[in-house]
């Protein structure tokens, strides 16, 4: 499904649809969702949109000199947001100095990460996938 936001409140909406219905479901592990698309596309403001919806207070921006970033929440599904950005990753082994074996094997982690496609090797086949393309300034295509 692709949507066109034209605004910070249609992305937060966008957001909302995609937090509901991935909360209908059960998972024996982490819920992984792949965040793809050039720089500005939209990845960091989408998660943005999703830590608002888990009541995160903080700042939320792009972890890409911290690789992650962990956030507590509230949600009957999930506990944790994890915020990675593999950017400036060489590889996907990189990611096990964060203990991602074990942020992976706990089902109550929901990881958003930024550039997915630079470790995929490590990602489940079936990580969720959200696509985003700059159409202009205000403009930007999402497709879950």
């Amino acid at each position: 499904m692709k949507i066109v936001s034209k605004s910070l409140s249609d992305t937060q909406k966008i957001a909302e649809d995609f937090i509901e219905k991935i909360s209908m479901g059960f998972y024996p592990n982490a819920l992984v969702v792949g965040l793809y698309g050039d720089l500005g596309s939209g990845k960091t403001t989408f998660t943005q949109a999703v830590a608002k919806i888990f009541g995160i207070k903080e700042d939320i921006t792009s972890p890409t000199f911290v690789i992650e970033k962990i956030y507590d929440i509230v949600h009957k599904n999930f506990k944790k947001l994890v915020h990675i950005d593999a950017y400036r990753l060489d590889s996907a082994k990189e990611l096990s100095a964060l203990d991602w074996g074990k942020t992976m094997a706990d089902p109550k982690n929901i990881i958003f990460i930024e550039w997915p496609e630079r470790v995929l090797e490590v990602l489940p086949k079936n990580h969720a996938k959200i696509n985003f393309k700059f159409l202009s300034e205000n403009e930007r295509e999402i497709e879950i």
